[in-house]
């Protein structure tokens, strides 16, 4: 049956003040222009862009590609089919890659944890291939997993043709691409995502800084990856979290490390300075209630399932306004989360999030006479309000 939505409510957000139709309007001034190929930034927990230029062109990763290698790394870990304490054997292949390196030997044996760190905080192309094949048997058959993974998180200009980002015809993905796999990294791996804050690692008697220059300049910078090739240019995937506030940096194609630290500087301060996220409503919050009919209860409580977080322009609190349509006609059996309208916030004329009412607390079916009396009482109401 078609859902019928009759009942608007004007709600007053929690911390929020109803627009007035002399609300000043919010101005926020105009992002910076970058040196650099393409470029995104988003908040990383309502996935909300707040900045980008050519994000969804095809471009080289060159290390970038490290991101989806550990991803999968760390899912195997968080699946109980690896351990942090395994300890994997550096095949030929491993130890001859050339590029960026932890100096592991062939022929020995190091621990998984070992080699992530010599991934993530040195870069080395050697302990990412060591990973692929102590995972999946080969390079090859880890690189179906890493695209079989990315198709996954909807990384759709995304091809893997190697675990390490070395130059292969075919081997891109786009900036877009690679904010969605930093949130992926984030929320689907906190414990794991410690690794890209560390500064230095020392394997081999050596020891090497970790390539993201923003760690060492920015205390609210806590990653993630840094990547060069000289047909990728110098490109940085960074994040950093201040007053609750997580934002993901993704600069590509800058022309030396020095400027993928500032060109990606810049995209946190202005996101940090002109925009704020904050939870507008909790889940399970009760918003509303409505009249249920042919219910042992008359009234079910209405709100949403999960916390709505909101990036908005600072400032512009003022300017939102939440709507509630509720359905006409609620009869019982009401089970809890059965959807029963939707919560609409606008900032101005733009809708910035659509959500699901649903029921907060279950109403059972009265009995023979009370269903049958209160189908009578409804029929007369829809009746007369007709």
């Amino acid at each position: 049956m078609q859902t019928i939505f009759s009942r608007v409510f004007l709600v007053a957000l929690t911390w929020f003040v109803a627009v007035s139709a002399q609300a000043s309007q919010v101005i926020i001034p105009a992002p910076p222009q970058l040196a650099s190929t393409a470029y995104l930034l988003l908040d990383a927990d309502t996935g909300k862009v707040l900045v980008e230029n050519n994000a969804d062109q095809q471009l080289p990763p060159a290390s970038l590609t490290k991101m989806m290698t550990a991803y999968i790394v760390f899912s195997e870990i968080s699946r109980g089919n690896l351990q942090e304490d395994d300890l994997v054997d550096v095949s030929v292949k491993a130890w001859r890659m050339g590029g960026s390196k932890m100096f592991i030997r062939e022929g020995t044996r190091v621990a998984v944890k070992d080699l992530l760190r010599g991934m993530i905080i040195q870069s080395g192309n050697d302990a990412s291939v060591a990973l692929a094949e102590h995972v999946a048997g080969s390079e090859d058959a880890f690189v179906d997993v890493m695209n079989q993974q990315a198709a996954l998180l909807g990384m759709n200009d995304t091809l893997y043709h190697n675990a390490t980002g070395w130059p292969a015809e075919g081997h891109v993905t786009s900036a877009r691409d690679l904010s969605l796999l930093a949130q992926a990294l984030i929320n689907d791996h906190p414990s794991f995502y410690k690794l890209y804050s560390e500064k230095y690692f020392k394997y081999n008697g050596i020891n090497q800084p970790n390539r993201n220059k923003l760690l060492f300049r920015d205390k609210s910078v806590d990653g993630i990856k840094t990547g060069h090739t000289d047909e990728a240019g110098f490109c940085l995937v960074s994040s950093a979290k201040k007053n609750g506030m997580r934002l993901i940096a993704v600069v590509m194609g800058t022309r030396s490390e020095a400027a993928r630290a500032a060109e990606s500087q810049k995209l946190l301060t202005y996101g940090f300075r002109f925009y704020q996220t904050r939870t507008v409503y909790a889940g399970g919050e009760e918003l509303d209630s409505s009249r249920v009919w042919a219910g042992q209860t008359n009234q079910v409580s209405l709100g949403i399932e999960n916390d709505l977080l909101l990036t908005i322009p600072r400032g512009a609190e003022k300017q939102l306004q939440a709507s509630m349509l509720v359905d006409e006609v609620i009869k019982a059996p009401v089970p809890v989360g059965k959807v029963l309208g939707e919560l609409e916030i606008r900032l101005g004329e733009e809708v910035v999030a659509k959500q699901p009412l649903v029921a907060l607390n279950a109403v059972e079916q009265a009995g023979f006479f009370a269903r049958l009396w209160d189908a009578i009482k409804l029929f007369f109401s829809q009746m007369f309000a007709g």
